[in-house]
């Protein structure tokens, strides 16, 4: 009987051991991989665009690393997967979805479309814009909140490199792993303590045996069994000790063979939609306004409106050109005032994410008298963001409060929660500038120490009264399209736009002549007609709406005028 509880007893600490080497082995040697990569399939269709979908950012959790190999020169950008999807537009492309269920093959899927599109690298909707020659690593991290996708492009015409690999984090966890090693060591208690047990009897059947032939001596039958008892225990507990202290062993082992798991920076909460997130980030914005300075700089210094086509349009193109050419013949003739992209005092931000898109910056920087507000358009996804207006601040004028996290725009004609509609607000401002007697005389102010409003006024009395030669007639009429409306913080709104100043003289008699200016002889061939003149001044204006409900009037916050035109009839 002893010889088979013995052998019982030894396969048990046998299994036990192996049980116990099994959950060790899970946590050390035959620990799974902490990345696995999954690589585009070589079939894939070729396209000039690669889109990275965002969710593969977030799919396991941790950091991506993305290897990416081609020929010749390419990039890779970053940007909200909605700006991604409307710059791709109708361009065929494959967007790199997921990965296969063994890990080993990047989702591609195809769509088909227009085989060119323009090159990508340098548009405004990108936050990161990587450009590589033959191989790229890159590291997938989020430059803000919300969602992130990726662009990855040749020039547009050649296709987009096809060697794509992504690293993703593995999952490292062995559940079986620790359930093993407390199996295993359970085994080996049970094994040591049948064992010991075994011994015992052993021992008690040996001390009979002596008892018997010596008369069966009581005392020492009842001293033998108490010492055989507690010999067994201390042995017992030695041996789970020992036990313990391997699994305690195997347990630190483990842990220092399997790093810990890292916390996922988006496992705790879910991506924000693009929707309601500012259209810029702050270094976007800066780096815009960057090259919108170096390109004013540039056209400015050389008198050259070519230099300003890729950054500047609309009215502030028309009134730096004009500048350009009265400059290039009267020397006095005032420039206009430059744009800075340092001294960034606020911007603001639209949170509509349709097109055409609005900024405003407010900066004052060397040669800035005063601040002055830039007003960027980004008229659709593929085109870049292009300076409009510029429109100096009013002396003592104070710029409204917007919120710099982004903000709502509103259509021309919504009076939602406003006193006056933008539209309402600019109508306004130019019957305000037409007329002394307008009914918005006192709907719509200015500063005591900035009065445009007064000035105009003035100056248009005083061209009449002195008009001796001449009859003369002064309009102001809004350019509808030009005018944008941001939400302020107190529920008012900041509306911007053009008006077209027109000056139109005609001689009272035959033979009368009027006289012009140097400036505008420059732009109409000639200083003196006896059949009339036109003048046309572009007239960028800023205008602050109060809140639904409130008593307060409009106020004038910027303004400033150009001359663009003049002509004979």
């Amino acid at each position: 009987m002893f010889p088979l509880r013995l052998k019982t007893a030894a396969a048990l600490v046998l299994l036990g051991l192996l049980t116990l080497l099994a959950g060790i082995g899970q946590r050390t040697i035959w620990a799974p991989s902490e990345t696995f990569t999954a690589s585009v399939p070589a079939d894939a269709a070729a396209a000039p665009l690669t889109v990275i979908d965002q969710k593969l950012r977030t799919l396991h959790g941790g950091t991506v690393k993305i290897n990416v190999q081609g020929d010749g020169n390419f990039m890779l950008a970053s940007g909200r997967p909605d700006d991604v999807d409307a710059w791709v537009g109708k361009t065929a492309h494959n967007t790199i979805t997921g990965v296969s269920e063994d890990e080993k093959s990047l989702s591609v899927e195809h769509a088909d479309g227009e085989g060119t599109a323009p090159n990508p690298a340098g548009s405004d909707l990108w936050v990161t814009n990587e450009n590589a020659s033959g191989e790229l690593d890159y590291t997938w991290t989020p430059p803000a909140d919300g969602e992130w996708t990726l662009l990855l492009a040749s020039d547009g015409t050649k296709p987009a490199p096809a060697t794509v690999s992504m690293t993703f984090p593995n999952d490292t966890s062995t559940p079986w792993a620790v359930p093993l090693m407390v199996l295993g060591s359970l085994l080996i208690v049970g094994g040591i303590v049948l064992a010991l047990l075994s011994a015992r009897r052993k021992n008690g059947e040996g001390g009979d045996a002596d008892g018997a032939a010596r008369g069966g001596s009581d005392a020492n039958a009842h001293d033998q069994g108490p010492s055989s008892s507690s010999s067994a225990n201390r042995a017992t507990m030695v041996a789970a000790g020992v036990v313990a202290a391997v699994l305690a062993g195997s347990g630190t082992a483990a842990q220092a063979a399997s790093p810990s798991p890292q916390p996922s920076g988006s496992a705790s909460a879910p991506a924000k939609e693009s929707a309601g997130l500012p259209v810029l980030l702050d270094a976007q914005f800066r780096r815009i306004l960057e090259q919108v300075s170096s390109a004013t700089d540039a056209g400015d210094a050389a008198k050259d409106a070519a230099k300003l086509a890729d950054r500047v349009a609309g009215p502030e193109l028309e009134i730096r050109t004009q500048n350009y050419k009265i400059r290039s013949q009267v020397g006095s003739y005032e420039p206009r005032m430059p744009v800075r992209s340092t001294k960034l005092l606020t911007t603001v931000v639209t949170t509509d994410r349709n097109w055409p898109r609005s900024v405003l910056a407010v900066t004052q920087g060397e040669g800035n008298v005063v601040p002055q507000i830039l007003t960027l358009v980004q008229q659709s996804p593929r085109e870049n963001y292009k300076l409009m207006e510029t429109t100096p601040l009013q002396p003592g004028t104070t710029f409204p409060s917007i919120s710099r996290g982004g903000t709502e725009t509103l259509a021309a004609a919504d009076k939602s929660g406003l006193l006056y509609s933008g539209e309402e607000a600019m109508a306004g401002l130019a019957d305000r500038l037409t007329t002394a007697d307008s009914p918005f005389k006192d709907k719509l102010v200015e500063g005591d120490s900035s009065p445009y409003i007064a000035d105009t006024l003035s100056y248009q009395a005083e061209v009449v009264k002195a008009g001796e030669n001449g009859n003369f007639a002064f309009t102001h009429k809004v350019v509808p399209d030009s005018t944008v409306v941001f939400r302020t913080s107190d529920g008012g709104a900041l509306v911007l736009g053009r008006i077209n100043f027109g000056f139109e003289g005609t001689p009272k008699a035959a033979g009368d002549k009027l006289t012009i200016g140097d400036d505008a002889a420059a732009l109409a061939g000639g200083k003196e007609t006896t059949t009339g003149m036109v003048l046309n001044f572009a007239e960028s204006m800023a205008v602050y709406v109060p809140p639904a409900g409130s008593t307060d009037p409009m106020k004038l916050v910027a303004a400033t005028r150009g001359l663009v035109g003049a002509s004979f009839k």
